[in-house]
């Protein structure tokens, strides 16, 4: 192939010089080397037309030329072999690829830029119901038409998988974890998970039933060491059985907590929403939390924003016991004469409450596991300020019932601030009647 321009230049200067000679033998040499030239355009056009007419043909062999043309055919032929045996390459691990996914029990769909279906393993037919000869190429969302879905979907943001019933299959349950590749692209995986939430269910429902087989003896015992107490008792029995009330006490709370943590997961959506006050909500609680602090002999300073333009739509008890769970964290939390700032603020990305604290802080080591039933960053302090250690894990659940979400900011020494971030179509805004009030 080196050689080709050096001969084919080389042939072009023989074909000028013979016509030119040709030409002057008869007088007539412009017309001579006219005619040379077109001999050798002629000769090229023809060669060129082999060429395309055997790129057009799926034989391999290369069609016959001398001297240059054949070396370009030939050159040709070898791309055209190596271009094949990787073709065939490719198409043997996309095959093997194929089959391994097929073996896979989870399913897997890749979905392109424009939220079609490309494609998916047979284990996505069996969960999600896709046919391939009905569904390839459609939108994805025509076809998994859960609400829940389609708006874990749009939004973008697949940290944390979406847990939703098979739509095809009954008594399934799967979870969608979807990630993002190449340019718009994305991979859906949905894994069967009825196990585990029929485990989950079970470790529920024995808390639940558990609890509230405790809360019968704990009545009993309290209303006996309340009766005790009316009664003049030795100073050492005296104080034992105000120690045993005020453990029985805190027991009450932990069963209680515990009851209402396992309503919380029982079901991931609220059913009830309707209009929650917050201005009239947080100013209650406030109220409680000065209360609380002039209890415990710290004399906080608590202050209160609100953007009274806006309420919440949610449950209104669940959402009390959240606000109220992060105010009086930072009563409790808080050194003598803290200062607390608890907020309501609502922007273009939605609701936000906060709850910001200059008291003893958090170390960065704990912050990702505060939530976590009975986890306690100082299990000394936690047990003095009277805490049952499910106060978080509530306002997790809740959130994530109400489409929220929680962030923690902390330094230790310094203090915290708990967010809770509420989604837009969570809002309502405030009527003239109730603003009023």
């Amino acid at each position: 192939m080196q050689n080709s321009p050096h001969a084919s230049f080389g042939n072009l200067l023989i074909i000028v010089i013979v016509s030119a000679v040709l030409g002057l033998f008869f007088g007539y040499l412009s017309w001579g080397l006219v005619l040379g030239l077109s001999v050798w355009c002629i000769l090229q056009i023809r060669q060129t037309e082999k060429l395309r007419n055997w790129l057009h043909q799926s034989d391999t062999v290369p069609p016959e030329a001398q001297g240059p043309w054949g070396e370009i055919f030939d050159d040709l032929a070898r791309i055209q072999k190596r271009q094949q045996a990787k073709t065939k390459q490719l198409k043997d691990i996309i095959i093997r690829f194929q089959q391994s996914s097929s073996a896979l029990a989870d399913a897997f769909v890749i979905i392109d830029s424009h939220n079609n279906l490309e494609w998916w393993n047979l284990s996505a037919d069996r969960l999600l119901g896709l046919k391939a000869s009905a569904d390839r190429g459609k939108p994805v969302i025509n076809l998994l038409r859960d609400p829940r879905f389609i708006r874990y979907f749009r939004k973008g943001n697949y940290d944390d998988p979406l847990q939703l019933p098979s739509p095809v299959l009954n008594d399934t349950v799967l979870q969608y974890q979807i990630t993002e590749f190449g340019f718009g692209d994305r991979l859906l995986v949905a894994r069967d998970i009825t196990q585990l939430v029929r485990l989950e269910q079970t470790r529920q429902d024995f808390v639940a039933n558990a609890s509230h087989e405790l809360r019968t003896p704990l009545t009993v015992i309290r209303g006996y060491l309340e009766t005790f107490l009316d009664q003049e008792l030795p100073k050492p029995l005296t104080r034992a059985m105000n120690q045993m009330q005020t453990q029985a006490s805190r027991m009450e709370s932990l069963v209680s907590d515990l009851l209402f943590l396992s309503r919380l997961e029982a079901s991931q959506h609220i059913l009830d929403e309707s209009p929650v006050y917050i201005k009239e909500m947080l100013s209650s609680i406030q109220q409680d939390a000065l209360v609380l602090a002039r209890a415990q002999g710290k004399e906080h300073n608590i202050s209160l924003s609100i953007d009274s333009e806006y309420d919440l739509l949610g449950q209104a008890q669940e959402l009390h016991s959240v606000f109220s769970n992060l105010i009086f964290n930072a009563v409790r939390y808080s050194p003598l004469k803290g200062k607390i700032d608890i907020k309501w603020t609502v922007n273009q990305e939605g609701g936000h409450f906060s709850v910001q604290d200059n008291g003893l802080g958090i170390e960065s080591i704990h912050l990702s596991r505060l939530t976590e039933r009975f986890y306690r960053v100082d299990e000394g302090r936690s047990s003095s300020t009277g805490g049952t250690g499910l106060g978080l894990a509530i306002v997790k659940h809740a959130l994530y019932r109400h489409g929220a979400q929680l962030t923690i900011e902390s330094q230790f020494g310094k203090g915290s601030l708990f967010s809770c971030h509420f989604p837009l179509d969570m809002l309502e805004k405030v009527n003239s009647a109730n603003a009023a009030t």
